[in-house]
């Protein structure tokens, strides 16, 4: 499976937002901040995706970070770099994507942040607390030509969609 192809998943990226992916170079590299609960989960269903690798994981409290490295590494996907703080992980270029499981005051800043960073993002709902704060992420996407999904799992497993 190529690059393209793991973007097509279902639930990941709508078509569109696939084929305008910048500087698609056959595999994915990612990073998930905030690996407590949800975060875990998103290391374990990235794990698993053709053509993605977890190169970093982020999380203020190192134990955290240590335990998703641990897992990230039981799971086959290698060990991760472990970042406490999220400007740090920004800066590292080989990061394509950042996956946000933060708390949710901090979707949208984390989502800003990463895009003016060059990353595409998947975040976590809610995206935003407000309708300004989710504009401001639309803006930043455009100004700087990066993907971002928001998480609408109930929109997008197979029963929902049969039922829709």
């Amino acid at each position: 499976m190529n690059r393209r192809s793991f973007l097509m998943t279902p639930g990941l990226f709508t078509a569109r937002e696939a084929a305008a992916w910048q500087g698609a170079n056959g595999r994915v590299n990612l990073a998930v901040v905030g690996v407590r609960g949800r975060g875990r989960d998103h290391i374990a269903g990235f794990v698993q995706a053709p053509n993605t690798r977890v190169t970093a994981v982020c999380d203020i409290d190192q134990a955290n970070v240590e335990r998703a490295q641990a897992l990230t590494e039981k799971l086959g996907g290698g060990q991760p770099a472990g970042f406490a703080d999220f400007r740090k992980l920004l800066e590292d270029k080989s990061i394509d994507a950042v996956s946000l499981a933060t708390p949710n005051h901090w979707h949208a800043l984390g989502a800003v942040w990463a895009i003016q960073a060059g990353k595409d993002v998947y975040a976590e709902k809610p995206v935003s607390h407000n309708v300004r704060e989710g504009r401001v992420i639309v803006e930043a996407a455009r100004k700087y030509k990066r993907i971002v999904q928001a998480g609408h799992q109930s929109r997008s497993t197979p029963h929902k969609i049969e039922a829709l």
